[in-house]
Protein backbone atom coordinates (compact mmCIF):
# COMPACT_ATOMS: atom_id res chain seq x y z
CA UNK A 1 0.00 0.00 0.00
CA UNK A 2 1.02 3.58 -0.58
CA UNK A 3 0.04 6.38 1.77
CA UNK A 4 0.37 10.14 1.63
CA UNK A 5 0.88 11.89 4.95
CA UNK A 6 0.20 15.63 4.83
CA UNK A 7 0.77 18.39 7.36
CA UNK A 8 -0.87 21.78 6.90
CA UNK A 9 -0.41 24.83 9.07
CA UNK A 10 -3.51 26.94 8.50
CA UNK A 11 -4.85 30.35 9.51
CA UNK A 12 -8.23 29.05 10.69
CA UNK A 13 -9.12 25.38 11.07
CA UNK A 14 -12.85 25.96 10.53
CA UNK A 15 -12.32 27.67 7.19
CA UNK A 16 -9.70 25.09 6.17
CA UNK A 17 -12.08 22.22 6.97
CA UNK A 18 -14.83 23.66 4.76
CA UNK A 19 -12.50 23.87 1.75
CA UNK A 20 -10.98 20.45 2.56
CA UNK A 21 -14.45 18.89 2.47
CA UNK A 22 -15.25 20.71 -0.80
CA UNK A 23 -12.18 19.04 -2.36
CA UNK A 24 -13.17 15.55 -1.23
CA UNK A 25 -14.74 14.39 -4.50
CA UNK A 26 -11.76 15.65 -6.52
CA UNK A 27 -9.34 13.88 -4.21
CA UNK A 28 -11.36 10.67 -4.50
CA UNK A 29 -11.30 10.88 -8.32
CA UNK A 30 -7.50 11.24 -8.04
CA UNK A 31 -7.39 7.96 -6.13
CA UNK A 32 -6.94 9.47 -2.67
CA UNK A 33 -8.89 7.86 0.18
CA UNK A 34 -8.87 9.74 3.48
CA UNK A 35 -8.00 7.39 6.32
CA UNK A 36 -7.23 9.77 9.20
CA UNK A 37 -7.46 13.46 10.06
CA UNK A 38 -5.74 14.85 13.14
CA UNK A 39 -5.77 18.29 14.75
CA UNK A 40 -3.09 19.23 17.26
CA UNK A 41 -4.19 19.81 20.86
CA UNK A 42 -1.54 22.50 21.29
CA UNK A 43 -2.29 24.37 18.06
CA UNK A 44 -5.70 23.69 16.48
CA UNK A 45 -4.42 25.21 13.23
CA UNK A 46 -1.82 22.46 12.86
CA UNK A 47 -3.47 19.65 10.89
CA UNK A 48 -2.26 16.24 9.75
CA UNK A 49 -4.09 13.88 7.44
CA UNK A 50 -3.41 10.51 5.86
CA UNK A 51 -4.63 9.32 2.48
CA UNK A 52 -4.36 5.83 1.08
CA UNK A 53 -3.14 6.29 -2.52
CA UNK A 54 -4.31 4.22 -5.50
CA UNK A 55 -1.75 5.64 -7.93
CA UNK A 56 1.14 7.92 -7.00
CA UNK A 57 1.20 9.63 -10.42
CA UNK A 58 -2.48 10.58 -10.13
CA UNK A 59 -1.88 11.75 -6.56
CA UNK A 60 1.02 13.95 -7.68
CA UNK A 61 -1.05 15.37 -10.53
CA UNK A 62 -3.82 16.27 -8.07
CA UNK A 63 -1.44 17.85 -5.55
CA UNK A 64 0.38 19.86 -8.24
CA UNK A 65 -2.73 21.00 -10.14
CA UNK A 66 -3.45 24.75 -10.19
CA UNK A 67 -6.88 23.99 -8.68
CA UNK A 68 -5.20 22.49 -5.61
CA UNK A 69 -3.01 25.55 -5.17
CA UNK A 70 -6.08 27.78 -5.45
CA UNK A 71 -7.94 25.64 -2.90
CA UNK A 72 -4.98 25.92 -0.53
CA UNK A 73 -5.07 29.70 -0.81
CA UNK A 74 -8.83 29.80 -0.16
CA UNK A 75 -8.36 27.46 2.79
CA UNK A 76 -5.69 29.66 4.36
CA UNK A 77 -2.85 27.16 4.18
CA UNK A 78 0.30 28.86 5.48
CA UNK A 79 2.61 25.96 4.68
CA UNK A 80 2.49 22.25 4.21
CA UNK A 81 4.52 19.10 3.87
CA UNK A 82 3.77 15.90 1.97
CA UNK A 83 5.43 12.56 2.61
CA UNK A 84 4.71 9.43 0.61
CA UNK A 85 4.98 6.11 2.39
CA UNK A 86 5.52 3.68 -0.48
CA UNK A 87 5.10 -0.07 0.03
CA UNK A 88 4.04 0.50 3.61
CA UNK A 89 1.69 -1.53 5.73
CA UNK A 90 -0.37 -0.69 8.76
CA UNK A 91 0.96 -2.35 11.88
CA UNK A 92 -1.58 -2.53 14.63
CA UNK A 93 -0.21 -2.31 18.11
CA UNK A 94 -1.18 -1.52 21.61
CA UNK A 95 -3.26 1.62 21.78
CA UNK A 96 -3.10 4.13 24.56
CA UNK A 97 -5.45 6.96 25.30
CA UNK A 98 -4.09 10.44 24.69
CA UNK A 99 -5.21 13.09 27.11
CA UNK A 100 -4.53 16.76 27.23
CA UNK A 101 -3.40 17.72 30.70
Amino acid sequence: MTFMLVRNRVRDFGRWRVVFEEQGASAFRAGLHLRHLWQSFDDPNDVFFLFEVDDIDRANAFVNAPESAEAGERAGVIDGEITYLVSARVVEGRRSEVRKE
